[in-house]
């Protein structure tokens, strides 16, 4: 037997040097394409939505008097919930934790080179209430409701999984 040790660390596959089908069996097995070496077509996978697109109800007024209304946030990640928390305006005021953690996840907005916290948190309450619920919609798959059944009489109902402040859960 010979020994085939497939490229990005796939797991070896022993081929047998008197197979009739010439190691097909194998390649098929480790996901490979027949007789080509070459990973075989897997099922279209739905690509993850990383970024979502928003308009604010009012729009950030920059320093020039443009206001800036479309933008782009992504999903938050562990660490843009983290790394704010060490910021000592957020120790010193909680509330202030949404405002850093916008000031990470949102990517785009109009057409600003930064977007920042010193962004955020010059915007119209309405515009970073707005922001807030965005954030949870996108973070949560569109909501922050799991759907459960009752252990006792088997009925369906919703509970609330959201925290009452933006990066609690």
């Amino acid at each position: 037997m010979r020994r085939t040790a497939l490229r990005a660390g796939a797991a070896a596959v022993e081929v047998a040097a008197g197979d009739a089908n010439g190691g097909a069996a194998a390649e098929a097995a480790a996901g490979l394409g027949p007789r080509t070496g070459t990973p075989a077509a897997a099922p279209a996978a739905r690509p993850l939505r990383t970024e979502f697109s928003f308009e604010l109800p009012r729009g950030y007024v920059d320093d020039a008097g443009a206001v800036h209304r479309d933008g782009t946030m992504r999903l938050a990640t562990a660490r843009d919930e983290l790394i704010p928390l060490r910021d000592m305006r957020v120790q010193e005021n909680p509330a202030y934790l949404s405002v850093v953690l916008l000031g990470r996840v949102i990517t785009r907005l109009g057409s600003l080179p930064l977007v920042h916290d010193g962004v955020v948190e010059n915007m119209f309450a309405s515009d970073l209430a707005f922001l807030q619920d965005f954030y949870r919609q996108i973070n949560a798959e569109g909501h922050t409701r799991a759907g459960v059944t009752c252990p006792h009489c088997e009925q369906p109902f919703e509970v609330e999984l959201g925290g009452s402040r933006l990066g609690e859960s």
